[in-house]
């Protein structure tokens, strides 16, 4: 049986009669009268009496009108519904730490307030991490930074922020701006491997023919900052992150001048992964979200 089985049998309940279901439902007598005959085989036993003037169910039929109804049900629910799926869908995205920080809160209150059906899951991760779950089809967009992945995937840069080279004030005893070796060999305070930070700086100093040895190594921004700001050494942070410190003096700024830091925001999807209006509407509000740094200064957009 099926469900055009189901809804003749419901119809011919209703109505009371084989013509009338036919008609409501676009089809002929025969098709109805075949249909309920097909049951009565499968089942073993007449679902409807007939009457002079109509037909009725009986017992057994009742029993499985009762049963089929609400299957029918969920199905009327499910048609009502199947021109909203999209919008109903959730979307997964990933986010690293500095964009989850300084750009993704914006972007989601501007998303929800044109898309307020579509529920959006938030991971925040490392910049590796996040390209990770993307590969894995674990989520539909990844909004990440530093160097464009390779592979299969359409990506948009969207913003950009300068890393900052920093340390407590009077930290440093020779004055005045270090040069790409003085660095290397300082007390260096940075983020794990694989984090956009740590590698757009790697990459930097890899370029002047250094390599970094950092004295701490941290997942933890927050740490790297207090542990400068208690003279342990050097560390390399977003400007949007640091910028309250330095305004306060208890950071201060070290020029590198042959060093030039910055990163670009990335938002990543798949090429071949259908773009549902929901995601469009999501990445316009990327597109057009403006980062803040804690002094509500706007963060330049590419």
């Amino acid at each position: 049986m099926t469900l055009r089985h189901f809804r003749i049998l419901q119809t011919v309940a209703e109505t009371g009669s084989f013509t009338k279901a036919a008609d409501r439902l676009y089809i002929t007598q025969s098709a109805v009268s075949h249909a309920i005959r097909e049951m009565e085989e499968e089942a073993g036993t007449e679902l409807f009496d007939r009457l002079p003037r109509k037909v009725r169910l009986t017992p057994c039929g009742q029993l499985l009108l009762e049963e089929v109804t609400p299957i029918l049900a969920s199905c009327d629910t499910l048609e009502a519904h199947m021109g909203r799926l999209e919008y109903q869908a959730p979307l997964r995205i990933v986010s690293s730490i500095t964009i989850a920080s300084f750009w993704l809160p914006e972007a989601l209150r501007s998303f929800h307030s044109e898309w307020p059906d579509t529920e959006v899951y938030v991971d925040v991760a490392p910049a590796a991490g996040a390209m990770n779950l993307l590969q894995k089809g674990k989520v539909d967009l990844a909004l990440t930074e530093g160097t464009l992945p390779q592979g299969a995937y359409v990506c948009e840069i969207f913003a950009s922020y300068s890393m900052k080279i920093l340390c407590a004030p009077g930290y440093r005893k020779k004055p005045g701006p270090a040069d790409v070796k003085e660095l290397s060999q300082e007390k260096l305070l940075l983020r794990e491997k694989g984090s956009a930070v740590r590698d757009t700086f790697d990459s930097a100093l890899y370029l002047n023919g250094y390599a970094a040895y950092p004295r701490w190594t941290s997942v933890n921004s927050q740490a790297l900052m207090e542990a400068a700001k208690a003279g342990l050494g050097i560390t390399v942070l977003p400007e949007p992150l640091v910028e309250k410190e330095i305004r306060k003096g208890e950071l201060i700024e070290l020029e590198v001048p042959d060093l030039k830091l910055e990163n670009e925001l990335i938002a990543v999807r798949h090429r071949s992964k259908y773009v549902t209006m929901p995601m469009r509407g999501l990445l316009k509000s990327v597109r057009s979200c403006k980062g803040r740094t804690a002094k509500g200064q706007e963060i330049p957009q590419i």
